[in-house]
């Protein structure tokens, strides 16, 4: 294929499928807690840290890495001592975040229009030193999403029973934020910053539609979550279009084909459960 013959494509489809793992990956235990619009929280903050990167010439993704990490562990901070409940938190990184970049872009001399590739994905922009840092970084996601499954998952699923058990609460939630900054961070890329939520939340749906458990669902959106954002990178390449937006329409279109399954799941548990 020629696709794989050009080194922007080669790093793009990298890029790409890390995206694809990690964000169902923290996406799996952020809907758990029901912090489903966790993602447009941090995509929005993540703004900031671009358009800084932008004002002082510096690279922007270590730059949104750093500004989102920031963010989420006061959301969480604020979550945790009362102060705010998650919603005002998350509107308040919505809006500040997004207008503190635009604003220092705009003091940049880029404008809005220097945002669009960080807001929607790019497949031209995943330099080499981006690259490298979006697999150390992911690497790091994955390791902890799935060598502390049970630990998040007792976390995410039920603080007080987590708490009887040992369990330091507090530091897995605050790792858990971290995370999902992280992840959304990397993802800006190929995904972008408004759609990168959608990658977390869409394949977790689908696949908790097909599959039972817990486990075994956070495999499955994971292995949707690749399909979808390779398939969507290829497709985005040949028909010249945005990548974030067609990998979310087919996230979507996966979601929506799973619901004929969720619905024989259903009958078949009623009827069998009728039977009984």
């Amino acid at each position: 294929m020629d696709i794989l013959t050009l080194a922007f494509m080669q790093r793009a489809l990298i890029a790409a499928a890390l995206a694809g793992l990690a964000s169902p990956a923290i996406g799996t235990y952020i809907v758990q807690r029901r912090l489903s619009l966790l993602g447009d929280g941090l995509g929005h903050v993540a703004m900031a840290g671009v358009g800084l990167a932008l004002l002082t010439g510096t690279a922007p993704l270590p730059a949104a890495v750093a500004v989102c990490v920031a963010g989420a562990v006061l959301i969480e901070l604020l979550r945790q001592k009362g102060r705010a409940t998650g919603d005002i938190g998350l509107a308040i990184l919505f809006y500040g975040g997004l207008a503190a970049g635009v604003l220092m872009a705009s003091l940049a001399g880029q404008g809005a229009g220097g945002l669009q590739s960080y807001l929607f994905g790019s497949l031209v922009t995943v330099s080499a030193s981006d690259l490298r840092l979006v697999v150390a970084l992911s690497a790091v996601v994955l390791v902890v999403a799935l060598g502390f499954s049970p630990q998040l998952f007792a976390v995410c699923a039920d603080e007080d029973y987590a708490r009887t058990l040992g369990l330091p609460v507090r530091v897995y939630n605050f790792g858990l934020v971290v995370l999902a900054a992280v992840t959304v961070t990397t993802a800006m890329r190929t995904v972008g910053l408004l759609l990168v939520s959608a990658l977390m939340v869409i394949p977790v749906a689908a696949a908790q539609n097909v599959f039972r458990g817990f486990f075994a669902g956070l495999w499955g959106a994971m292995g949707i979550g690749l399909a979808t954002a390779l398939a969507g990178v290829v497709a985005s390449y040949y028909a010249d279009l945005a990548p974030g937006a067609t990998i979310v329409l087919l996230a979507i279109a996966v979601f929506a084909a799973s619901w004929p399954v969720a619905a024989l799941t259903h009958r078949h548990v009623t009827h069998g459960g009728s039977r009984t």
